[in-house]
C-alpha cells in the first residue's frame, strides 16, 4: 500500500508508510494517520487531525483542523453507485458525479460510522460509533443511530471513539 503524489506535511505521523494507501491528497501539519487507512486523490486532511485505523476517506472529503476520525469510519462520494449504465455498459468516470463532504473543525466521528456523500458535519459536532449519517449535522450537535438523529452529548468526546471508556 503506497504513499503516492500526496502532499504530506513533514510533521504528520503514520506508523509505517507501507501500511497505508494515500495518493493525490493533502495532509496537514501534526496529523496522525493510523494503519490501513486509505485517503484518495483530492481529499484534504487538516492540521492536527487524527485518522484511526482502517478509515476510508474518498475523493471529495475535506476535514478541517483538529478533526478526529475513529477506526473503520467510511465516507462515500457517489449518491447513486452502480457498476453499469442503463444500456449495460461498464460505467466510467464520466458516468458519475462527485459529491463532496466537509467536516468542520474539532468534529469527532466515532468508530465504524458511515458518512454519506454531499453532507456537512459542523464544527465541534459529534457522530456516535456505528452511526449512519444521511443529513447535515449542525455545529456542536451530537448524532447517533441508523439513520443518525440528534442524541444527548457524551460526558467526554473521547467516549465516542471508545464507548467502553464512557463515564
Amino acid at each position: 500500500m503506497p504513499v503516492v503524489n500526496a502532499r504530506i506535511d513533514a510533521s504528520a505521523a503514520m506508523p509505517d508508510p507501507a501500511l497505508v494507501n494515500i495518493y493525490g491528497c493533502a495532509v496537514g501539519s501534526g496529523a496522525r494517520i493510523g494503519p490501513f487507512v486509505e485517503i484518495q486523490r483530492g481529499a484534504v486532511v487538516g492540521a492536527r487531525c487524527r485518522i484511526g485505523a482502517l478509515a476510508f476517506l474518498c475523493e471529495g472529503v475535506t476535514l478541517a483542523d483538529d478533526v478526529t476520525v475513529g477506526p473503520g469510519v467510511m465516507f462515500t462520494n457517489d449518491r447513486h453507485p452502480r457498476a453499469v449504465t442503463a444500456s449495460g455498459a461498464l460505467m466510467g468516470p464520466e458516468d458519475w458525479t462527485l459529491e463532496t463532504t466537509r467536516v468542520g473543525a474539532g468534529a469527532v466521528i466515532g468508530a465504524n460510522a458511515t458518512i454519506l456523500c454531499g453532507l456537512t458535519i459542523g464544527a465541534g459536532a459529534r457522530v456516535a460509533p456505528g452511526a449512519v449519517v444521511t443529513r447535515d449535522v449542525p455545529p456542536g450537535a451530537t448524532v447517533a443511530g441508523v439513520p443518525a438523529r440528534a442524541a444527548a452529548a457524551p460526558s467526554h468526546p473521547s467516549s465516542l471513539l471508545n464507548p467502553a471508556e464512557a463515564s
